[in-house]
């Protein structure tokens, strides 16, 4: 399937979203990798993992025309020497997210839905946060929930972020598709985020901009 998605999301954001329907060496032959990044890539024990390497690097080439490497902070946040883009990086089963700006910070994530939300909710769900009882919703509302706040994780790139006590997603009306608004209190900081959330078959994508 490949790529999926390629969108300007904002005035200077720019969203893309790969399938991985190719295998290994199909991915490999897309992506020109350096030693280094080679080197990386055969590190990696899990055939999932590389794929998930590769499709990143698959998708950054058709949303840049430039030959740019990714690199990674203290943070595990990725990030590109001597140029201007921002990026976010996502993966969840076969699908991988990029979010790009030069100007704006930027973070995004994506979920394959799955029951197993419900077990770890408590960590992830602010006691102020209401969550639809409609059981036929409720997997969407929460990992919404989840999405977003991993997606102010990763545009923030602050350490020891508490989701169910420090990160609040205010009230809003399931849909398909819309706005959302984060609020971030760690200490005496607060912070106000919109964020955009969507769905893509059984996937939800959240991603954020913010100046």
């Amino acid at each position: 399937m490949g790529l999926i998605l390629k969108k300007q999301v904002k005035e200077d954001c720019l969203l893309g979203l790969w399938e991985i329907t190719e295998d290994y060496n199909t991915l490999f032959s897309l992506v020109d990798l350096n030693d280094t990044e080679i080197n990386t890539l055969t590190s990696y024990k899990n055939q999932n993992r590389k794929l998930e390497f590769l499709s990143a690097r698959t998708l950054l080439s058709h949303l840049v025309d430039e030959k740019i490497k990714i690199f990674y902070n203290h943070n595990g946040k990725p990030f590109f020497y001597n140029h201007l883009y921002n990026i976010s990086i996502s993966h969840s089963r076969k699908l991988t997210s990029i979010l790009i700006s030069k100007t704006m910070k930027v973070g995004v994530d994506l979920e394959f839905m799955s029951d197993r939300i419900y077990k770890i909710s408590h960590k992830f769900i602010h006691n102020k946060e209401q969550i639809t009882e409609n059981t036929n919703r409720r997997i969407n509302h929460l990992y919404i929930h989840w999405c977003a706040k991993e997606a102010i994780y990763k545009l923030l790139d602050r350490n020891n972020l508490n989701f169910s006590r420090e990160i609040f997603i205010k009230p809003f009306t399931l849909r398909s598709q819309g706005k959302i608004e984060g609020i971030v209190e760690p200490g005496k900081i607060h912070e106000k985020l919109e964020l955009n959330y969507f769905q893509h078959n059984n996937y939800i994508i959240v991603w954020c901009c913010k100046e």
